[in-house]
């Protein structure tokens, strides 16, 4: 079995005058990321490679989920930005076989479409609300019965769990905070 994290970025800012590629943050995408961190740590998310889009704010949500999370191998993944989800399932599929959990922090529409293009059962709860909006800072965790990653096959997933920020208790404490 393999596990696929699908993390879409924090939410963004657009500053007049800049690039898509290069926009940052936004004041609740920061307060979003480490939460999702603190998050994943709690119920043992730990992938052993993240693929992280090249865009500015993707490198910015991992490194502030990445903190929480321990010793991750971590690779910035240029063809994520702008990626269909069948660009996507390609690069799940060059995964070396080594790697049992793997998260992608990229973008929509790829994210969203390559997550409901792999379920084909799982939590109807959290199907219904990946069907509905997949928003920033957003988590589906798909599980794969492939033993290989280059055996992913659509609707062949199991959702385990959609999360979203909203959805994350408002007092969850962060790492290093006081409880």
């Amino acid at each position: 079995m393999r596990r696929l994290i699908l993390l879409r970025h924090a939410k963004s800012d657009w500053p007049h005058g800049l690039d898509d590629h290069e926009r940052p943050l936004a004041a609740r995408g920061r307060r979003d990321a480490p939460r999702m961190g603190a998050y994943l740590a709690a119920e043992m998310l730990l992938p052993d490679l993240a693929l992280v889009s090249s865009a500015a704010r993707t490198r910015e949500t991992w490194a502030l989920v990445a903190p929480a999370l321990g010793p991750v191998e971590v690779r910035e993944e240029p063809r994520i930005y702008e990626a269909s989800s069948e660009r996507l399932l390609g690069i799940v599929r060059e995964t070396p076989d080594v790697v049992r959990t793997l998260m992608l922090v990229g973008h929509n529409p790829g994210m969203e479409d390559l997550a409901m293009g792999l379920v084909g059962h799982g939590d109807r709860y959290a199907f219904a609300r990946l069907r509905e909006k997949y928003p920033t800072c957003g988590l589906a965790v798909i599980d794969l019965a492939a033993e290989r990653w280059s055996e992913a096959v659509p609707r062949e997933g199991r959702l385990d769990r959609f999360v979203t920020p909203k959805s994350l208790p408002e007092d969850a404490s962060l790492p290093d905070e006081p409880a």
